[in-house]
């Protein structure tokens, strides 16, 4: 903080106004963010490499929930616009509006706050959905709106009245980014597109298979593709399991991704639990991601992984807050775009997640 100041665009339920904001406290100074990140050495496999993070500022997140720990208990409610009447705290009225493609009512029913991640996959309803901003929702919130994109073009009709997560994985980051860093449907349809084309000549006998859905979570879940998947993921994730045992004093939140000779995404969190919750759907994203590219030469270094967790010096930023909620920081720099997520509710003021992805 220290009097600095950028411009920033601050949007506050239904109301935008254009403020001039300290910046963050995790941020402070440029760089500041990223002196609490240090990268440790790559662990590989084939053209994927995973560096991970370690810091030595970690938060209490134990009371934070997560969407797959939500639908799994029932707390949490996934529809579709206008197909049900949620629940409003103490009284009913009509949600308004039908189905709309980009638009979800997501109710939470737990007495902990939720965190969505952009990328996350709901399956169901009329169609699969990927979850487009990072945000926090409230204990026992009334029905949030929330801002979703399509992964399964050419259907619209129900299949449930309601939505699961697609708990194997998170969208790999080609189609993330489309999502978080476009809010583009049209880009968001031709990543899709390009991972399921890249997967039949990655797994030429699933083929009929894959041609046969235009769901994205429906090719990933195919066995021939799980399994291609697996042989990528599951090794990285004994060996990030074996580094951290050896290193028990060191609190990992996060790595930084590199698909063969480019760094290309980082995902950070506020503690090593946290962390490990969303892990297992993480590094099959990265995997699907490294198996949908084209193997080439050249291996980023440690030295590359850690210039990409300093620079987050920000040409243009953008804010979207709910008081006393969250606050989400949208940082677009030299070669990159990052989305910082902060929690704003009692007893907090932490970044919650970092993402962050090379242009």
């Amino acid at each position: 903080m220290r009097g600095k100041q950028i411009l920033g665009l601050v949007t506050m339920t239904a109301t935008t106004v254009l403020m001039v904001l300290p910046l963050g406290p995790d941020r402070g100074e440029a760089g500041e963010t990223s002196s609490i990140y240090k990268a440790l050495e790559p662990i590989r496999h084939g053209n994927l490499t995973i560096f991970p993070v370690v810091t030595d500022r970690s938060h209490d997140t134990e009371n934070f929930l997560t969407l797959d720990e939500g639908l799994r208990s029932g707390e949490v409610v996934v529809s579709e616009t206008g197909t049900i009447q949620p629940l409003i705290r103490g009284r009913q009225r009509p949600w308004p509006g039908g189905a709309q493609v980009n638009r979800l009512v997501l109710v939470n029913n737990s007495k902990r706050p939720l965190i969505l991640l952009a990328g996350e996959i709901l399956t169901g309803g009329k169609q699969d959905r990927v979850v487009g901003k990072d945000r926090i929702v409230p204990a026992e919130s009334d029905p949030i709106d929330l801002a979703v994109f399509c992964v399964e073009p050419h259907r619209w009709v129900a299949t449930t009245s309601g939505f699961g997560s697609f708990h194997a994985q998170m969208a790999q980051p080609s189609v993330r980014r489309s999502a978080m860093a476009d809010q583009d449907q049209g880009k968001v349809w031709s990543e899709v597109h390009a991972s399921a084309k890249a997967m039949v000549a990655v797994v030429p006998q699933a083929a009929p298979l894959i041609e046969s859905t235009s769901s994205y979570a429906g090719v990933m879940s195919n066995d021939e593709v799980k399994q291609r998947v697996e042989t990528v993921a599951a090794p990285l994730e004994q060996s990030y399991q074996g580094v951290m045992r050896e290193l028990r004093d060191r609190s990992a939140v996060g790595v930084v991704v590199a698909v063969n000779d480019q760094i290309i995404w980082a995902d950070l969190f506020a503690s090593t639990a946290l962390l490990e919750k969303y892990w297992p759907k993480l590094i099959r994203s990265y995997a699907a991601e490294a198996l949908t590219r084209s193997a080439s030469p050249g291996r980023p270094d440690l030295k590359a992984a850690q210039a990409f967790l300093q620079d987050f010096e920000a040409r243009h930023e953008t804010v979207e807050s709910e008081p006393g909620v969250f606050r989400r920081t949208e940082l677009q720099g030299e070669g990159f775009t990052a989305f910082e997520l902060t929690t704003l509710l009692p007893g907090t003021d932490f970044n919650i997640h970092i993402a962050k992805m090379a242009e």
